[in-house]
């Protein structure tokens, strides 16, 4: 009765080795919140050393400590005129989804539509909207309308322009799988189109986001309205006119605050979407 030799125990060869995908340690997370923090600390330093080694005037360039106590001092006006901005331009960045989506999704459905509406897009997007501003002023209803229709159109088109590149950007032998498998245009639509389209729609919000909230304060620049029911642009002309600069300073760092939050929240819905299968959201294994 023969045995069959066994193999020698030995050293697992380099082949193979399973290379165990490198995670993200706590030194470069905690690198990652530090290093924005240290440039912007020395940032606000270089600011504070400027305005104090020239002996600078506060009514020509306040120094970041007298700002900020501005800011928390005037937190009571300013806060209700930044409610009123934040209103306008999340209507407009809500609006502009939903019609950029569906107006993406009728301009994919014909060559022709697409020939026909697609250039009227185009035009609302390279006219300048300091110029058109005071036309929709003249003819919408009211004012609050007005600084809606403008911060719409200049968000809509990026939303739109991603979304139709996305809803075209599907691998054609997917779409002739499904056209063998005999899937109707709104199963194309909705199983196969659609989530191609995730990473051109999530950078659409990205951009749109931001340029919602400049457009806004635009429109609320071009408008001039005053009074309780007016937006942050008004409190920065109000500070200009009365070379009250902390102020000015202080409501032009409240609205780069939200800038920024308006941004990092759009990219965090991006990476919830994006985060499980697409690769610009997908951490390299090596």
């Amino acid at each position: 009765m023969s045995s069959e030799p066994q193999a020698a125990a030995g050293p697992a060869s380099h082949d193979d080795a399973v290379i165990a995908p490198p995670r993200i340690g706590i030194n470069e997370r905690l690198l990652t919140i530090l290093v924005p923090i240290i440039m912007l600390g020395l940032a606000i330093l270089g600011w504070h050393l400027l305005v104090t080694l020239n002996n600078i005037p506060k009514y020509i360039l306040p120094g970041p400590q007298l700002v900020f106590q501005t800011l928390w001092s005037d937190m009571p006006v300013l806060f209700p005129a930044l409610l009123v901005t934040l209103r306008i331009t999340f209507s407009a960045l809500g609006l502009a989804v939903l019609v950029g989506v569906l107006f993406a999704v009728l301009l994919i459905q014909s060559k022709w539509i697409e020939l026909a509406l697609y250039p009227f897009a185009v035009i609302l997007q390279v006219t300048p909207i300091v110029a058109i501003a005071p036309l929709i002023l003249i003819y919408a209803p009211s004012t609050q309308i007005a600084l809606l229709i403008v911060a719409f159109l200049v968000a809509f088109f990026p939303i739109l322009s991603n979304m139709v590149q996305g809803l075209k950007s599907v691998d054609h032998n997917l779409l002739n799988l499904f056209d063998l498998y005999g899937a109707s245009r709104w199963k194309q639509l909705i199983y196969l189109r659609l989530p191609a389209s995730m990473p051109y729609f999530m950078t659409g919000l990205r951009i749109g986001g931001g340029l919602s909230l400049i457009a806004a304060v635009v429109a609320e620049f071009a408008a001039g309205s005053a009074g309780a029911g007016s937006g942050l642009a008004f409190r920065l002309l109000e500070a200009g006119f009365r070379l009250n600069y902390a102020r000015l300073y202080a409501a032009l760092i409240l609205l780069t605050l939200t800038g920024v939050a308006i941004f990092g929240v759009t990219s965090f819905v991006s990476w919830l979407v994006l985060h499980r299968w697409h690769e610009s959201a997908v951490r390299r294994e090596n």
